[in-house]
């Protein structure tokens, strides 16, 4: 028996909850020709599941169980969501992989040719991105705002030295190593230090012929599959190597056509692995449903804003703590009426925003914890606050004392003297 087809999946959605954070499962009988033989849950790529019933209430019990922590957000959830406000050890390796939320994000993706004079490298990178990654930054539309640009660096190395391998005639680069390769290039991008969201950098790196075919091994020396990888919060790097090299007498450069497909398959893997939308390890009787030229189910967008939402209320909560610490330093700071209407609107902000996430409003939530972050900063970098807090009390004494003995008596000028130089300016 063939498994649901995308279209019935389409033809259930009728019958669901389309609202964010909606979840609709459909429980069939165990006997039921819906689902195939040994899968006893099926997930769509939209917000309904099905469940087959068998074996007992119990059992019906934990597979819905099961199920819920696949497609909502659980208590592990909401501690990745935190993982920055988290010791060390107390989460997995992966926990702190995922993207800090933000108002929006730059991708850029770049072509490295270190080597032009051996390689003439073409890719459309206009259409690779309108037909697979523009999809799915629509469909993130909801948590961000997204720009994209590309760029092609030559003569841009990795900054570390492959290893030549006898026994298979290439270059290899241990999984040891990868750390060095990217401050080399990060130093040519150009793009973090003007950009005012975080930055996500994809990069193809076509290696020079002296150095090719070049590949990546993993950290038990295996090769990796798809030549490539990823840096927590950053961004990835794919080897694309020239498939037919040519001998030493033929006409340079070569002419390469990058299989783009191949290419933005790898990084569109990447984009989930940063936004933390990797699939965890399910049980062999589930069934989840390809999310298609989409990228990302619903429900797994409807997890993302849960994520984000979270965050964005801790964030706020730690803005707001940091900023009354550094005013109780200060004993005659004077408070702008406008900055304290940004403290109140953001305090409100997130307390919407909590209580409409506890009654499943995820989308006026999420609008909510983001205008809280907005007057959270506003009041925390208003411009009235920065004098006071990079010119403290001991610089304040150091500036006007030889000004007030200069204008007690002018003929005290040699004691000022001492203190400023040069005091005829003060003291005239």
């Amino acid at each position: 028996m063939p498994p649901p087809s995308p279209e019935a999946d389409a033809a259930l959605r009728p019958l669901q909850d389309v609202s964010l954070g909606a979840l609709t499962m459909y429980v069939v009988p165990e006997t039921s020709s819906l689902l195939p033989q040994g899968i006893s849950v099926y997930v769509g790529k939209h917000r309904g599941a099905l469940v087959r019933a068998g074996g007992g209430l119990a059992a019906l019990r934990t597979r819905l169980r099961q199920l819920t922590q696949v497609m909502s957000f659980t208590a592990s959830s909401i501690a990745a969501a935190l993982s920055d406000r988290v010791p060390d050890g107390q989460l997995g390796p992966d926990a702190r992989r995922h993207l800090k939320s933000s108002l929006g994000y730059e991708i850029t993706f770049s072509l490295l040719n270190p080597d032009p004079k051996s390689h003439v490298v073409d890719w459309d990178i206009e259409d690779a991105v309108n037909r697979y990654v523009q999809p799915v930054l629509d469909k993130l539309s909801l948590v961000a705002n997204f720009s994209v640009d590309s760029q092609i660096l030559y003569y841009a190395v990795l900054g570390v030295t492959p290893r030549f391998d006898k026994e298979s005639s290439s270059f290899l680069l241990s999984a040891h190593s990868l750390p060095h390769v990217i401050n080399p290039v990060e130093a040519r991008l150009g793009s973090s230090a003007a950009s005012l969201y975080p930055v996500l950098n994809f990069l193809l790196y076509v290696p020079e012929r002296s150095h090719s075919p070049l590949y990546i091994q993993d950290k038990d020396g295996a090769p990796v599959s798809t030549n490539a990888f990823h840096s927590p919060r950053w961004g990835g790097i794919m080897v694309y190597n020239v498939e037919a090299p040519a001998p030493p007498q033929a006409s340079l450069p070569l002419h390469v056509d990058v299989d783009m497909v191949r290419v933005m398959e790898v990084f569109l893997a990447q984009l989930r692995l940063l936004f933390g939308l990797s699939r965890e390890e399910l049980p062999p009787e589930f069934l989840l449903e390809s999310p298609g030229s989409e990228g990302l189910a619903d429900w797994e967008l409807d997890r993302l804003l849960w994520a984000h939402t979270v965050e964005n209320i801790a964030t706020v909560s730690t803005t707001l703590t940091s900023l009354a610490q550094l005013l109780d330093k200060i004993g005659n700071i004077v408070i702008k009426d406008d900055v304290a209407s940004e403290v109140y609107r953001a305090v409100a902000s997130a307390q919407s925003a909590m209580a409409k996430l506890a009654t499943g409003h995820l989308h006026s939530a999420f609008q909510a914890s983001k205008e809280a972050v907005t007057s959270s900063e506003r009041a925390f970098f208003d411009p009235s606050l920065l004098h006071l807090l990079y010119f403290p009390d001991d610089q304040k004494f150091a500036i006007y004392i030889p000004l007030f003995l200069c204008s007690i008596n002018k003929e005290k000028t040699l004691v000022v003297r001492g203190v400023c130089d040069p005091p005829l300016l003060l003291c005239r």
